[in-house]
């Protein structure tokens, strides 16, 4: 299914609507993933599951950025969900595995915010930053090569 398919379905089921484009939003998205993206490195040495909550979080983020940037927003009880699937068809196959690593990580920070005794490894807290700094940077040339006036520092 292509991106025009999954708006039409989702405007059908509610988990949608429109937005005005408004370029200042999508920046102040993006500058605060980067800003999530630092702070999850530096908790890293002290709490994993930070890490990884912030991982996300910079990756929700920058999903919602091309959510907003298509002229759309989520409106429903599953947004992290919506969010997810519609930015992943809006990227396209190129990223679908990336795609995938978002949605298992929404997963996971679902289940270990619910259950205080799921753990986070390390090694996981690790794998989310690098799927979040990976995501972060293409999301940041996405966007700017829609809006070219928009300068991001790619290097934090």
């Amino acid at each position: 299914m292509d991106y025009k398919d999954t708006v039409k379905i989702m405007i059908g089921h509610g988990l949608i609507k429109k937005q005005k484009v408004d370029f200042s939003h999508i920046e102040a998205l993006l500058l605060r993933a980067q800003k999530d993206i630092v702070a999850a490195k530096a908790n890293l040495k002290i709490d994993e599951e930070v890490t990884y909550n912030y991982a996300y979080l910079a990756m929700l983020r920058c999903g919602r950025s091309i959510v907003f940037m298509k002229g759309y927003r989520s409106v429903d009880g599953q947004q992290h969900k919506t969010i997810i699937e519609l930015s992943g068809d809006v990227l396209g196959e190129k990223f679908k595995n990336i795609i995938k690593k978002f949605d298992h990580m929404r997963r996971k920070r679902n289940q270990f915010t619910y259950n205080p005794f799921l753990p986070v490894s390390k090694i996981e807290a690790e794998n989310a930053l690098k799927t979040a700094e990976e995501f972060v940077k293409i999301v940041l040339k996405l966007v700017q090569k829609e809006n070219p006036q928009l300068r991001f520092n790619f290097n934090k």
